[in-house]
């Protein structure tokens, strides 16, 4: 380049001084700042437009949902009712009282004058004492036919009626006893009568039956045998379980409260038998 044209060059043909300006670099180099003020203007209009775009649609989107707004009525769910509850049961009506008895205050016999007797201390008439209990106070009520009234007691001063008691009747059939009926000689004298006594029937040996039976009867005060029955085991096998005890003789009575008393017995008699 002259040098009375370097003052008055642009830059860019100062570097591209004989060089090939055609090969490109010097365009991109020569138009940077129109490329460079295009692509802001570009931007801002794409900004400016979107902005703009998403105003409107911001707009038509109120407008839609206010079109679309739909109003119901909203109902409360009811409140259920707290259950209450359930009153307690009554309480139970009070016992009766016993009925009373009529009694008559028992006055210890004391000798001194008439005119010394004071009222409350008069002995009681005979008469009136025939259908009366004897106690420590007067008190009326019922006559004495039988009724069981409570002990009455004044802190060991009087006497105190006991209850009556119900007698037992000893003549019964008890079922149930202290000490039961037995064979006697025990259990080894009741096996040697039955190995004794008794007889295999012919019927069961040839079926091979065998099993226990058991015998209820009834042992009296004296020790006699009635009422034998064989309530359960092979029908086979029970006549003979009968005839058995029916033969057996007097047994040991039963015991209830020290006295021997008539009792039901139920015995098992096992037949077994013996294989080779």
């Amino acid at each position: 380049m002259e040098v009375n044209k370097i003052l008055n060059a642009d830059i860019l043909d100062i570097i591209f001084d004989g060089r090939n300006k055609a090969y490109g670099a010097y365009d991109l180099r020569k138009t940077y700042n129109k490329r460079l003020t295009i692509a802001m203007i570009g931007m801002a209009a794409f900004i400016l437009l979107f902005g703009v775009g998403s105003l409107i649609a911001s707009n038509l989107g109120k407008k839609d949902k206010s079109q679309d707004m739909i109003v119901q009525d909203v109902q409360l769910e009811e409140v259920k009712k707290q259950e209450q509850p359930e009153p307690p049961p009554p309480p139970p009506p009070p016992k009766p009282e016993p009925p009373k008895v009529e009694m008559a205050k028992f006055t210890p016999p004391k000798i001194v004058k008439d005119e010394e007797v004071k009222e409350d201390e008069k002995p009681p008439e005979v008469e009136k004492l025939e259908e009366t209990k004897i106690g420590t106070i007067n008190q009326e009520g019922l006559k004495d036919e039988g009724i069981v009234a409570p002990p009455v007691s004044d802190a060991g001063k009087g006497v105190v009626e006991a209850p009556k008691k119900v007698e037992e009747d000893w003549d019964k059939t008890f079922t149930k006893v202290e000490i039961e009926s037995d064979y006697p000689g025990g259990m080894s004298a009741w096996q040697r009568y039955l190995n004794k006594n008794l007889r295999y029937p012919q019927e069961a040996q040839d079926n091979e039956i065998q099993g226990s039976i058991v015998v209820q009867f009834i042992v009296d005060k004296e020790g006699n045998v009635s009422e034998v029955e064989a309530i359960s085991g092979p029908q086979e096998l029970r006549e003979e379980a009968v005839r058995v005890i029916k033969k057996s003789g007097k047994w040991t009575p039963a015991v209830q409260n020290g006295r021997q008393v008539k009792s039901y017995k139920k015995q098992p008699i096992v037949f077994r038998l013996m294989t080779e």
